[in-house]
């Protein structure tokens, strides 16, 4: 299991600036989160790949910053708007192969947006098989404000789509929907594959690894009994933590805890 950290928990540092610390603190997988469309391209995905090479790092995921541009154009039902971002999330999924990134994370139509589930099926299938074209998966992740908020609707996700069906497991944001995420474990089970992890407490929802009461060691033991396979990602706001380090060391509890479960 390979474990890391967001770039977007190091916002509003530039990607290639975000990625660069999590080297210099020895930090050895990294998601890629592109907040425009200029960081998914060159030259800025060359300079990546080149620090991951000289680091010997991973990056299992990207995530792009265009999450609440899809209820009005992927979860549309106007074809140009449709075409475009699939043609802008292609491009995406090619550079997400020269950064060695299999898992594109996807928020999805939210919920104000009243679209059909039939339709959110129908284009969320339309954009896994893109992805496929080009290796890679796309996962839906748990968002609160989304549609993908629901539990109920991810498991009519799971039934509907198959194999398609893929999940990322989003910890604050099970808890800002009001739901206990091991309720989205036992639901979704091997369908998860990729994880975005958070601690938390009686006063925040969001904290560094450690630093709230929530049970790791469960957590881990649970999808390791799945036979998860994916990365422990460390996804925090800026504000819910002081210095960088802290993602570092976010990083150095769930891998001692991985470690005495191995």
């Amino acid at each position: 299991m390979n474990i890391g950290v967001s770039t977007a928990s190091l916002y509003p540092l530039h990607i290639e600036d975000a990625f660069a610390k999590l080297a210099e603190m020895g930090v050895k997988t990294a998601e890629t989160f592109a907040n425009s469309t200029c960081e998914a391209r060159e030259p800025y995905v060359s300079q990546i790949c080149e620090m991951r090479d000289k680091n010997n790092m991973i990056i299992p995921s990207f995530h792009p910053f265009s999450s609440p541009m899809e209820s009005v154009f992927l979860f549309s039902t106007y074809d140009r708007r449709v075409e475009e971002m699939l043609s802008m999330y292609r491009e995406f999924f090619g550079s997400m192969n020269k950064l060695g990134a299999k898992i594109f994370v996807l928020h999805g139509a939210i919920l104000s947006s009243k679209c059909p589930v039939e339709h959110y099926l129908k284009q969320f299938r339309l954009l896994a098989e893109a992805g496929r074209e080009f290796g890679v998966t796309v996962a839906q992740e748990n968002v609160s404000y989304c549609m993908s908020g629901n539990l109920e609707f991810l498991k009519t996700m799971k039934r509907e789509l198959g194999d398609y069906a893929n999940f990322v497991l989003d910890l604050k944001q099970a808890r800002r929907s009001g739901a206990d995420p091991f309720d989205y474990i036992d639901a979704l089970g091997t369908s998860i594959v990729h994880c975005h992890l958070s601690d938390a407490n009686a006063d925040s929802d969001c904290l560094p690894i450690g630093k709230g009461n929530f049970d790791f060691m469960r957590f881990s033991e649970k999808m390791l009994s799945l036979g998860f396979d994916g990365a422990f990602i460390v996804e925090l706001y800026r504000s819910n933590y002081g210095d960088f380090i802290e993602l570092k060391q976010s990083v150095d509890v769930l891998s001692e805890i991985i470690g005495n479960l191995t």
